[in-house]
This record gives structure tokens, C-alpha cells and sequence, in this order.
């Protein structure tokens, strides 16, 4: 036998392996959005369209400017109100004549004045009382045309307490007290055509004339002394027929007594009929001022609310018809494999970022119609940070709100048929 058929037959056979079946290919997952890539998306679809982005953007600002500059412009009148306080402090109090039980208009003692000196916790008091003489530029004015004006007979030490300066000229003192010297308030020397003190400027007063012997500076604390003419009280009791009963006393207290002193400055000053009294702060007055001014910013908020909504219906507007134009872009989208949920998330982000421009916008022109308001008015110019912050929030929510709708519109289109618009 020879080799090669040895080796033939010492071979064994070979039979072909069998094949193991190929696993199915891996379904494609969609890619994802990463935050940068929304935005970028998000940001295209706005610069496409620039005005009506700007139209919608400032319809939103305007509301934001309105609610922020309310809140500043209050915020600022406050400030100036705390500023103006401090400086003149409010511990001055003042005590007037009431009603009588008759009906008729109270007066207070004569003593009022030292009875009020004695109680503990009071720095000063001073008092005014009004006369019932007139005065006049000349002795050639009518005498029906009184301006207004009121002739009070006011102590030396009146000043101090009530917190009145001069712009020229001096007080009144224990020398002019008993002479026709008189001192005008600011609105009064106006009136009187009054414009330097001297012993060469004169006003017929009570029938004579007396000589201005100083000009006083408006006063927010005691606002009435600016259209009066203040005269010694001997003088008014001797020239001017004064009855010699204060008609106002003013009261400046410690600090610390404030409270203590108001509660007994009614019996203090008339203690027979304490009720008779009316006790009040000057600075209650200007934060009623101030109270009624919340009102009216209360208003101007509800407008700023209203007109936020109505920027929120022109975002809502710009994403629905954004959907309609660009059915084709969403088809094509879904097609290449887009998913409804970033298609939602594009559209969602496009009205955020819409609101967002708006909301940013109104946040600068309601700080710059702030600072110009406070400016003019010589107010500090503050704008809380609760505002802007509250004003951009206020803009987000809404453009979420808005958009949500058009965003889900998007998303539910399907493929096919977007395709078939183009």
C-alpha cells in the first residue's frame, strides 16, 4: 500500500461547523438634548423671527417696567420719608381744643402751657394762639382779601420745640416780643411779596404796621407755620385784642417717653375737660400721606399685573403661530428621529426664553424710570431686590404658562403629515 493512500485513509472527515444565529441589531436610541443644545435650538428659533420676538419681549417688559417701578418709586418715597423723619425726629406732639359738649369749639386754659412743662419725660413745649387780626401787603389792599393767611401769637421758645428755622432775619426774642416786629412763614412772605427781613420792610397788620423781622424755612413737621405771621404774645394781647388761650401747644418729649406723654397730654393740658382735647403726632400726618400713597401704588400694580398678562397672551400668540409656520421643520425633525418630548422641550424653551428678554427688559426700564422719578424728586433711588427678582420670576411663570400649550401642539404633530404641508 503505498503512503499517500495511508495517509488517506488515517484522516478523518471533515464536516462543516454549525452556524450560531446573529443577534438582532440594537433598536436606536435617540439622542439627547444636552442643556447648551436646547438652548441653541431654542435661541435659533427666536432669532428667526426678530420682531415679532421684540414685539411679544416688549409687551412683557412694559408690564414688568410698570410693577417695578411702582414698587421703586414707593420704595423710594418711603426711604425719603424714614430719611426726612430721623432728621426731624418724631417726638413732637401737639395738643388743640376739641368740641365742647355744647357743640361748640373748646379752648384751652391759660396754665396749659406750664401744667404741660411739668410732667416728666417732656424736653419743651411752646405754644401758638391764633388772633383774629389780618395782614395785608399795605394798607391799600381790600380788606376781604385776606389770602388766607393767619396771624398767630407765638412764645420766644417756640423755635426749639417746634423745629422751625430761619432763612433770614431773626426770632422773635424778650425785646420785640412787646413791639410790632412780626416773622413770616415761607408761603406767607410769597403771598406778601416779602423777600428779605429789615428794619425798611414793613406789613400792615392789625391795622398798623409792623416790621418783618424774619423769614422762617418751610416746615414739613409743623406745615401750618409756613402761610402764618407770627407776633409776640404781649403784643397780641395789647395791639391785636388776643385772648391770651393757646390754641395749639407743642410738646417735644424724650425718646423713651414718647408714648407715656401722649397718653396724658389730653388731661395735662385741660384737666377739667380732658376731652375736649385733640392730641396728635405731625408725623402721623405724613405717614397717612404715605398710606395713601400705597393706595394709589396698589392701583398702579394691578395695571402692571394687567398689562404682564397681556404680554403673556402675546407670548402665547408668537409660539402658536411659530407651530403653524414651521410644521415642516417639526416633521422634518420627527423624521430624523427627534422624540415628541424634545420637540416639547424645544418649543417650551423658546417661550422661556422669549419671556426671559421681556422679563429682563422690564427689570432695566423700571429701574431707570426709578432712578429718573427719584432723581427729580431728590429721593434716594431704591429698588428692592425682591422686585427684580420677583419681576423676572413673575415673567417665567408666565411664559412657561404660556408656551406650555403650543409646546404640546408641537409634540403631538405627527411626522407624516407636518411633512405633507411643505
Amino acid at each position: 500500500m503505498s503512503t499517500s493512500h495511508a495517509l488517506t485513509e488515517a484522516a478523518p472527515e471533515r464536516r462543516p461547523a454549525p452556524q450560531e444565529p446573529h443577534p438582532a441589531p440594537p433598536r436606536p436610541r435617540p439622542a439627547r438634548l444636552r442643556p447648551a443644545d436646547v438652548l441653541r435650538v431654542g435661541g435659533s428659533g427666536l432669532r428667526s423671527r426678530p420682531l415679532r420676538v421684540f414685539l411679544s419681549a416688549l409687551g412683557i417688559a412694559i408690564g414688568i417696567a410698570a410693577m417695578v417701578g411702582v414698587v421703586g418709586i414707593s420704595t423710594s418715597s418711603t426711604e425719603d420719608l424714614d430719611r426726612r423723619l430721623a432728621a426731624l425726629g418724631t417726638n413732637l406732639l401737639t395738643v388743640s381744643p376739641g368740641q365742647s359738649f355744647a357743640g361748640g369749639t373748646a379752648h384751652l386754659p391759660d396754665e396749659a402751657v406750664g401744667m404741660i412743662g411739668n410732667v416728666d419725660g417732656v424736653a419743651s413745649v411752646s405754644a401758638v394762639g391764633k388772633t383774629g387780626a389780618k395782614v395785608y401787603r399795605n394798607d391799600r389792599v381790600p380788606k376781604e382779601e385776606t389770602g388766607g393767611l393767619t396771624v398767630y401769637a407765638a412764645r420766644t421758645d417756640l423755635p426749639r420745640t417746634a423745629g422751625a428755622e430761619l432763612v433770614d432775619g431773626r426770632w422773635l426774642n424778650a425785646a420785640s416780643v412787646r413791639y410790632p416786629a412780626v416773622v413770616l412763614g415761607p408761603k406767607a412772605a410769597e403771598q406778601l411779596g416779602v423777600f428779605r427781613a429789615g428794619a425798611d420792610t414793613r406789613v400792615w397788620l392789625g391795622d398798623r404796621w409792623f416790621t418783618v423781622v424774619g423769614l422762617l424755612a418751610p416746615n414739613e413737621l409743623v406745615p401750618d407755620l409756613d402761610s402764618a405771621a407770627l407776633v409776640g404774645w404781649p403784643v397780641a394781647e395789647a395791639e391785636l385784642g388776643f385772648d391770651g388761650h393757646p390754641t395749639t401747644v407743642y410738646t417735644r418729649a424724650e425718646d423713651s417717653a414718647v408714648t407715656d406723654v401722649q397718653s396724658v397730654l389730653g388731661a395735662t393740658a385741660n384737666p377739667e375737660n380732658p376731652s375736649e382735647t385733640n392730641v396728635s403726632r405731625p408725623s402721623d400726618a405724613l405717614e397717612a400721606k404715605e398710606a395713601t400713597d400705597d393706595a394709589l401704588s396698589g392701583l398702579l400694580l394691578g395695571l402692571g399685573a394687567v398689562a404682564l398678562l397681556v404680554g403673556g397672551v402675546g407670548v402665547a400668540n408668537t409660539m402658536v403661530i411659530s407651530v403653524l409656520e414651521r410644521r415642516a421643520e417639526i416633521g422634518l425633525r420627527r423624521s430624523l428621529g427627534a422624540t415628541r418630548g424634545q420637540v416639547r422641550t424645544q418649543f417650551l424653551c423658546e417661550a422661556l426664553l422669549l419671556s426671559a428678554l421681556g422679563g429682563l427688559g422690564g427689570v432695566v426700564l423700571g429701574i431707570a424710570v426709578t432712578s429718573g422719578y427719584a432723581a427729580y424728586q431728590g429721593w434716594p433711588s431704591v429698588v428692592p431686590v425682591w422686585a427684580m427678582a420677583g419681576g423676572v420670576g413673575a415673567t417665567l411663570a408666565i411664559g412657561g404658562l404660556a408656551g406650555f400649550y403650543p409646546a404640546v401642539r408641537a409634540a403631538r404633530l405627527p411626522p407624516t403629515e407636518a411633512l405633507a404641508t411643505t
